[in-house]
């Protein structure tokens, strides 16, 4: 009997399990001196802010994943018919599996930051973002208990990974230049998280998952700047031919992560069309304003590190985010009391 269960435990491990082959150059760095200016005001920054989720969070608070953490004014699904004609019970229990996707996608991305933040400590080539780069696995390793444990214990509901985002976790581990995991993951899905959490902290009325996210973006919004720190003058004099893969990549990943946001995943579970869900999700107010305001820190970031290209500029004209390249993301972390 104690075989049995310890194989079917195996079996188990085995399908929450999931392998890729990744390889990339790890790089010694022998001058120990700070050679990047800004990265060891950063770390030090880093060191300061630790904190620790276990001791620090009120996890006693009471929470009704049915009632109480969105306002049903922000669901994009208002006016739909199908969803116009579930009853309160049934609606109650859709913006419960709503708000656990949203805080599902967040799991996975914190733990594909996990992943990538491991990358860099051995891929950078400069000793102050190694530094940094370990303090950033110790804040991504302790962002993906804190919304493991919240879905875990207070909304009793995990959603699987998006396929969007899975895609651009995995071509972002994957690639061996180190300024692409910069990039895909500091830059873009960083930038966006950034984005996302902004929005839920203001619109959020459950004291838990407001306090959480409020010490989750105060790490994130130094992940940020440590991207674009890094790769501050990085493709000043880069040679055409390997600008234009840099270019490639940020209209694809820009792409994939507008486009991740249609419902898809609700669709299914409701046995709803997936086109018709689309067409919803992307034409409702609220939907174009948060899929719009997401990329307010992403396009100003890229401008900085003079990647707004042509090419580009004219890929973000398409997707109607060309207008946040002159925000202020410092200004937005004023504003939302982290700076």
């Amino acid at each position: 009997m104690d075989a049995a269960r310890t194989v079917n435990q195996l079996e188990q491990l085995d399908e929450e399990l999931e392998t890729i082959l990744t390889s990339f150059d790890s790089s010694y760095a022998w001058n120990y001196g700070s050679v990047k200016e800004g990265l060891r005001d950063l770390y030090e920054k880093a060191k300061r802010d630790q904190w620790n989720g276990t001791t620090q969070l009120a996890w006693s608070t009471d929470v009704d994943p049915e009632r109480g953490i969105l306002p049903d004014i922000t669901n994009p699904l208002n006016g739909y018919a199908p969803y116009e004609r579930l009853n309160q019970k049934e609606r109650d229990r859709l913006r419960h599996g709503q708000v656990a996707l949203q805080l599902s996608q967040f799991l996975h991305g914190e733990q594909g930051a996990l992943i990538v933040a491991s990358q860099l400590v051995g891929a950078v080539p400069w000793i102050d973002a190694k530094y940094y780069a370990g303090t950033q696995t110790m804040d991504e390793a302790r962002h993906v208990e804190v919304f493991g444990r919240y879905l875990r214990e207070k909304l009793e509901w995990q959603w699987p990974v998006n396929e969007n985002l899975k895609e651009l976790l995995d071509d972002t581990i994957r690639d061996s230049r180190w300024d692409f995991k910069y990039l895909g993951m500091q830059i873009i899905i960083e930038g966006l998280a950034m984005a996302a959490f902004g929005n839920l902290f203001q619109i959020t009325t459950e004291p838990l998952l407001k306090e959480l996210v409020r010490y989750v973006m105060k790490d994130e919004s130094r992940h940020v700047a440590f991207g674009v720190l890094s790769l501050h003058d990085y493709y000043k004099d880069m040679p055409a031919g390997e600008l234009r893969d840099r270019e490639d990549f940020i209209i694809y990943a820009c792409e994939l992560m507008r486009n991740r946001l249609v419902g898809d995943q609700i669709a299914d579970a409701m046995g709803w069309d997936r086109e018709e869900v689309k067409h919803v999700v992307l034409e409702s107010v609220i939907g174009k304003a948060f899929r719009s305001t997401l990329f307010a820190r992403v396009v100003p970031n890229l401008k900085r590190l003079g990647l707004l290209s042509p090419r580009v500029r004219k890929a973000f004209e398409e997707l109607d985010i060309i207008q946040f390249e002159n925000a202020d993301p410092e200004a937005q972390d004023r504003a939302l009391g982290l700076a």
